[in-house]
């Protein structure tokens, strides 16, 4: 039997039908109080967009949107500074800010040591004073 998704109490069609302000009344603090100030020109934009052509595959900087019911299955571009990373929207993650879902940088994988680094600096770690 698959999981039915539900938000706060309620169903995927459900909040689907709720305008923003409804749906801000469903979110935590920090997002209610961020729709109250009002979105900023950029994330206007973004949303526009979305509403426009759904369908279609958009790219973004803004990595402070919160995630709408109205942009669940929207593929899009998530810029994290150096890259662009693919994202789909799914249901999860409404409420969420788009920057949650993109690393920002990656895990720091050390090797051996650089050139010009003497033989004993390898050890350097591993001893104790």
């Amino acid at each position: 039997m698959p999981k039915v998704f539900s938000f706060k109490g309620k169903n995927l069609d459900e909040v689907k039908k709720m305008n923003i302000d409804d749906f801000a009344k469903l979110l935590n603090s920090r997002e209610r109080r961020s729709l109250r100030r009002g979105m900023t020109g950029p994330q206007k934009k973004l949303l526009e967009n979305i509403r426009k052509d759904p369908q279609k595959f958009h790219k973004t900087h803004v990595r402070d949107m919160i995630v709408f019911p109205e942009m669940i299955g929207v593929k899009m571009a998530i810029f994290t500074g150096k890259e662009w990373q693919t994202v789909e929207i799914i249901p999860e993650m409404l409420g969420h800010r788009l920057g949650e879902f993109t690393q920002t940088n990656k895990r720091v994988k050390h090797s051996a040591p650089g050139i010009g680094a003497t033989r004993g600096s390898k050890f350097a770690a591993a001893t104790k004073t």
